[in-house]
């Protein structure tokens, strides 16, 4: 699990696919604490698991289907990577709830500047779109971030400098496509819907019983 914060850039060393694998290298020093093999790593917003490291570059093993679903396949040698080291237990939550498995890819339709940030629209799959909300949270490239508007057949997200600084967001042109994830709370509202276990009876009396709604403050 990961929290969308990204620790730094690496770069992409090694891309070698196979028919159904591949691998990937990617270079990236100082970690605040040692990487080893089996740690898993958020790259590009994809969860991986680091299976071997020579020096500063660490290699992991990637499904074919992976390439494909997501920008992996279209990175080369030299580019940077948003990279991530898994939570560890008593670590802050900076970002949301991140699990690194890429839900869509989108595209980079526009970038404008509003004052000192960039804002950054998203063009997306209608299914990505019905598990964004207006103020939530979604994973873009691993970056956690805030839906600030949500136009017919898109979204759009504010880029702080720190962010254009400090992820590949700076790198990121129009017409770039990026990873996208979910909020995780979001999948699991819109599968209870589907299921239709959702129970639509709740009334106020109800909600006011469990304590959930108050009429009055106290010492109001």
């Amino acid at each position: 699990m990961f929290s969308g914060i990204i620790e730094k850039m690496g770069v992409l060393e090694l891309s070698k696919l196979e028919r159904k694998w591949g691998r990937i290298g990617v270079r990236a020093v100082g970690w605040e604490h040692e990487v080893h093999a089996g740690d898993s790593i958020g790259v590009q917003g994809i969860c991986l698991t680091v299976v071997a490291r020579e020096g500063d570059v660490l290699f992991f093993d990637v499904l074919k289907e992976t390439f494909e679903r997501t920008t992996l396949g279209d990175k080369c040698p030299g580019d940077r990577l948003n990279l991530e080291r898994a939570l560890r237990w008593g670590q802050p939550m900076g970002g949301h709830i991140v699990i690194g498995h890429v839900d869509g890819v989108g595209e980079i339709r526009a970038i404008r500047p509003v004052g000192r940030d960039r804002v950054f629209e998203i063009a997306a799959a209608a299914e990505i779109l019905d598990g964004l909300v207006y103020k939530g949270s979604v994973a873009v490239d691993g970056v956690s971030l805030t839906v600030a508007e949500l136009p017919a057949d898109s979204f759009c997200v504010h880029i702080i400098p720190y962010t254009m600084e400090n992820t590949t967001f700076g790198e990121l042109r129009v017409g770039d496509r990026v990873n996208l994830e979910v909020d995780i709370l979001a999948k699991y509202v819109k599968r209870l819907i589907e299921r239709g276990r959702v129970p639509w009876h709740i009334e106020w009396d109800e909600l006011r019983r469990s304590g959930l709604i108050r009429d009055e403050i106290e010492g109001s």
